[in-house]
């Protein structure tokens, strides 16, 4: 496995299952770049998805996971910057099919409907997934296109 930099953020519903998270992609190998919160006191969303989405789009980091309760608010968050694909996924399914079709390079998570166990599957998944590319690249590039267009 390519050693991989992973952004990652939360908000206060989402601390539990990042903190799981983060322990494990560290014993996998991966090097974690923990973009908040830090506990379970009351915060905003927002503010620490677009950092992990930043951390992305500027190389910082090679792919991002954003964990809020349903992963909505943390996926609509990461989405504004430009050159984020977030992805909302609750199966492996649909984690493999985000990263073939969609090349998304943030993962979205919904700590209120998902277990550390099937977490861990789902990002398991989407970081072993490679982009396929081909008729997927076409589709990519329009986003692309439509987010130059678009201040």
């Amino acid at each position: 496995m390519k050693p991989k930099r992973i952004a990652i953020g939360c908000d206060h519903r989402g601390f539990p299952l990042k903190k799981q998270l983060v322990e494990w992609l560290q014993k996998a190998g991966y090097e974690v770049k923990d973009f908040g919160t830090d506990s379970e006191a009351s915060c905003d969303y927002p503010d620490f998805g677009i950092r992990a989405a930043l951390a992305v789009k500027q190389g910082e980091c090679d792919q991002g996971i954003v964990i809020c309760h349903t992963g909505t608010g943390m996926s609509i968050s990461a989405n504004k910057v430009k050159g984020v694909r977030a992805a909302l996924c609750a199966s492996p399914e649909a984690a493999e099919l985000a990263r073939q079709h969609n090349n998304a390079n943030v993962l979205a998570l919904g700590a209120g409907f998902i277990k550390f166990d099937l977490a861990k599957k789902i990002c398991l998944k989407w970081l072993e997934t490679e982009f396929e590319g081909g008729r997927h690249a076409r589709r990519i590039q329009k986003i692309a296109d439509y987010e130059q267009k678009t201040d």
